[in-house]
């Protein structure tokens, strides 16, 4: 991360008056960060960082991406008492957050039997391309990072303006380097905006059966080529598995970033002076 965003979490997270850091004595100890349950770890890199701002010495063996058991050692730090303080819970927060995404996309992934799976805009806003991050290192597709990224025609754009219509002016104003995606809620629709050679079609909170109906129909009218067709909306850990045989290429899955769980991890410092013990 840039140094004026570690700034930015540091000043957030300790304040201007940190008395419980500052009262106990600047001595060297030595310090674990501990999974505590199953997962898939992400973040290595900003809690490396984090730590080093403070001048806490990490070391580790895991690389995001990787799977941890309950107790695993995910890093061994050296450094000041009060430096590894300051630092923990900046440092757990990044490695929690991101690798209880990594680890729920992971879940996705091996459900879902093929299909990309992807996240979406619904994010923290300032935390983005952290989220997203962690959902590639969970075995996901980032998507957009930015409304720039791609130009995306939603049911209000149609509302607005029209199916035909938008996908006319799309095509007129972008790039020829930016795909174009529309959103569709029926089978004419997948039908109407194939005939127009987008790039992607998303099936918007269509059933499992109306997905499989559509990518039927595109494929009978020989309008399935190389057409990148979306599902989204509706669909759970529980179901992934069935839209993953209706024929599409991605699943695109809000919840990774807006629902998932954090990690639990801890730090503990190691017990060689007098007081010390799990924080």
């Amino acid at each position: 991360m840039l140094l004026t965003e570690l700034e930015r979490f540091v000043e957030e997270d300790i304040g201007y008056d940190d008395v419980s850091c500052n009262i106990i004595p600047d001595c060297g100890v030595s310090a674990e960060v501990l999974a505590k349950e199953f997962g898939i770890v992400a973040g290595l890199s900003e809690a490396t960082q984090i730590f080093e701002y403070f001048e806490v010495f990490p070391a580790t063996d895991f690389h995001d991406g990787d799977m941890v058991k309950e107790n695993d050692i995910i890093f061994n730090l050296d450094g000041g008492a009060r430096s590894i303080l300051k630092a923990e819970r900046l440092a757990l927060n990044f490695l929690g957050r991101m690798s209880g995404i990594a680890t729920l996309t992971r879940q996705y992934v091996e459900r879902a039997g093929g299909p990309r799976i992807a996240c979406t805009r619904k994010t923290t806003p300032g935390f983005r391309k952290f989220e997203k991050k962690a959902v590639v290192a969970g075995g996901g597709d980032p998507h957009r990072f930015n409304l720039s990224d791609a130009v995306m025609i939603k049911d209000n754009h149609i509302a607005v303006f029209g199916l035909e219509r938008a996908i006319t002016a799309a095509k007129k104003a972008a790039s020829f380097t930016k795909k174009i995606e529309i959103e569709v809620e029926t089978v004419n629709d997948a039908v109407r905006a194939a005939k127009m050679d987008v790039d992607i079609i998303m099936f918007d909170n269509m059933t499992v059966n109306e997905i499989q109906k559509s990518v039927k129909t595109l494929e009978e009218k020989g309008l399935r080529g190389s057409i990148i067709l979306e599902a989204s909306g509706g669909i759970s850990i529980e179901n992934v598995d069935k839209y993953g045989r209706s024929g599409v290429d991605v699943i695109s899955i809000g919840s990774l970033t807006h629902s998932s769980n954090w990690l639990n991890i801890s730090l503990r410092i190691n017990p060689n002076i007098p007081g010390s013990g799990t924080l």
